[in-house]
């Protein structure tokens, strides 16, 4: 193997392309990473201003419980023994103008709460956690394998009947499948709660325990009424039963931990170099070919058995020759992208438990959004009345800061179309007045904070795009809507062949611990 030869070549250094490349350098294969950013970790990093330490990301990560899917991973990679798991004091404050209320985690706490604050809705709030915890579990038992997915058919809704209540596009394409689906199971085709917002419409009447329920949507998508009910349940129960976490010193060290095993591991990452092309020789990849990010005169190549594109999969169009090119294009053409983040990341020069900051993440809801229909209306709308979440990192010992000082973040949904034909004058006047629009909003909630601001920083959809150069600057990749999650993801295995995926773009999706299992996935899938 001469020194530009590696068995793996990992395009981009995000969670699901550093999981990948460190389960793959810990199997013994030489790894190489090529990364456009001065450092890794995509949307798991952070940066410094002054004192503070500010996390790019991270809110809180779900579950690490025993029935966690992220468990397995982080005992083989022994992530737990190096990096400090934070437990979040509760999931998270609601408040409009008529409800303020704690959500815990701990799905009979939940339970418990939310019943006492909405009595009437008992029936209601128990089958809702009935069967978000019950899909969470039978997605952990399907077999990962498409081919033994296809045999269960007949069969899936006896062992996955929660799974197969959430998908009418599974009842038809199983049906498709095999004729005897449908005399088997002859009510599934009638079953059609795919989307979150439908489901609740079908077992709860109280439009605010909807927006309670859906606080946090902005994890995930824009929209109730097409956000994946499997996805959305999948990743609220693991909140529930596990609560949620925060990397102590910020993600940064998780994604730092993770390079640092495919280098002690005789692998190489090469940083600050953007990928051009993947090479190909008999219809397979096997390379990347790549260039200074700043300076694009000199190009280099490496060669690979394997190429693992942990970048956006729109962006591995332009790197493949025209005939490979229209192959992938048939696959992702009619997929469609998720929304974006704006986030405000400020600096505070005191603890702001002190000016009333009792909660960690408090989720701020407008008065014009009455109902679970006006949330992506209101997510489109006016920026002054957007819904937020103001995220304050003071509640638990981040490692961030001193203990005098406080790191908050108020984050809201972001569309590139926002910034369209913008100069960069009247970008950054935009971003300014975005700033102080919330910093204002803050002031009213906690009387006084105004003044503690020691500095701020603001990321928009276009800072996302900048250093991830995912398109639209989405951070979830392709929108977690019922045709494109699930068994309907785009595959970790491209049609392109030795050339795979590890993304939030991929199988099963954005976030930390989406881009964490899709890196899993995407490792086992290349081992075996």
């Amino acid at each position: 193997m001469t020194k530009n030869s590696f068995d793996i070549a990992i395009i981009g250094s995000g969670l699901g392309g550093l999981i990948a490349g460190a389960k793959l350098s810990k199997e013994g294969k030489k790894v190489c990473m090529i990364e456009q950013h001065s450092i890794v970790g995509g949307c798991a990093t952070t940066f410094k201003r002054k004192d503070y330490t500010m996390e790019v990301g991270l809110h809180e990560l779900d579950g690490l419980d025993k029935n966690d899917f992220k468990k397995e991973i982080f005992d083989d990679l022994k992530i737990s023994e190096n990096i400090e798991f934070l437990k979040i004091p509760e999931f998270y404050r609601f408040k409009n103008e008529n409800v303020d209320i704690v959500v815990p985690d701990g799905i009979n706490e939940a339970t418990k709460v939310l019943i006492n604050r909405f009595p009437i809705e008992a029936k209601g709030i128990k089958k809702y956690f009935k069967v978000i915890n019950n899909i969470h579990k039978e997605i952990k038992k399907l077999p990962l394998q498409k081919w033994k997915q296809i045999l269960l058919l007949p069969f899936f809704p006896i062992f996955f009947p929660y799974l197969s209540n959430s998908s009418s596009r599974f009842a038809k394409f199983a049906s498709l499948t095999n004729p005897l689906f449908l005399l088997l199971h002859p009510n599934l085709i009638f079953w059609n709660y795919r989307d979150i917002g439908s489901f609740l419409d079908s077992i709860i009447k109280d439009e605010e325990l909807k927006l309670v329920l859906l606080a946090n949507i902005q994890y995930y998508h824009d929209d109730p009424y097409t956000m994946s009910l499997i996805y959305y349940s999948a990743a609220q129960a693991s909140y529930y039963n596990g609560g949620g976490h925060f990397i102590k010193g910020g993600s940064q060290k998780l994604s730092d931990y993770l390079a640092k095993i495919i280098v002690d591991n005789g692998g190489q990452i090469l940083k600050q170099q953007i990928a051009t092309q993947i090479l190909m020789h008999n219809n397979k990849a096997v390379g990347v070919k790549y260039q200074k990010t700043n300076d694009k005169d000199i190009s280099n190549e490496v060669y690979a058995n394997i190429t693992i594109a942990n970048c956006a999969i729109p962006n591995v169009m332009n790197m493949l020759p025209n005939k490979n090119q229209i192959k992938l294009k048939q696959h992702i053409k009619n997929l469609k992208n998720s929304c974006s983040l704006i986030s405000i990341y400020i600096g505070f020069k005191r603890d702001i438990k002190e000016l009333g900051s009792k909660h960690y993440s408090t989720f701020f809801f407008d008065k014009s959004v009455k109902t679970q229909k006006d949330m992506l209306s209101n997510h489109k709308g006016d920026i002054k009345n957007r819904n937020y979440v103001f995220v304050d990192y003071s509640q638990i010992n981040s490692g961030l800061t001193t203990k005098d000082k406080t790191f908050g973040v108020v984050c809201t949904v972001d569309y590139i179309e926002d910034w369209d034909n913008l100069s960069k004058e009247q970008y950054n006047n935009k971003k300014e007045a975005i700033a102080q629009i919330f910093i204002d909003k803050l002031e009213k909630k906690f009387a006084g904070i105004k003044k503690e601001i020691e500095c701020y920083e603001v990321g928009t959809s276009k800072t996302i795009m900048r250093y991830t150069l995912n398109p639209g600057g989405s951070p979830y990749g392709y929108a977690q809507i019922p045709e494109q999650s699930g068994l309907f993801r785009a595959p970790n295995k491209s049609v392109v062949k030795n050339l795979y995926f590890a993304s939030a773009w991929t199988n099963p999706g954005g976030g930390f611990t989406g881009a964490i299992l899709s890196g899993w996935f995407c490792a086992n899938q290349i081992l075996k």
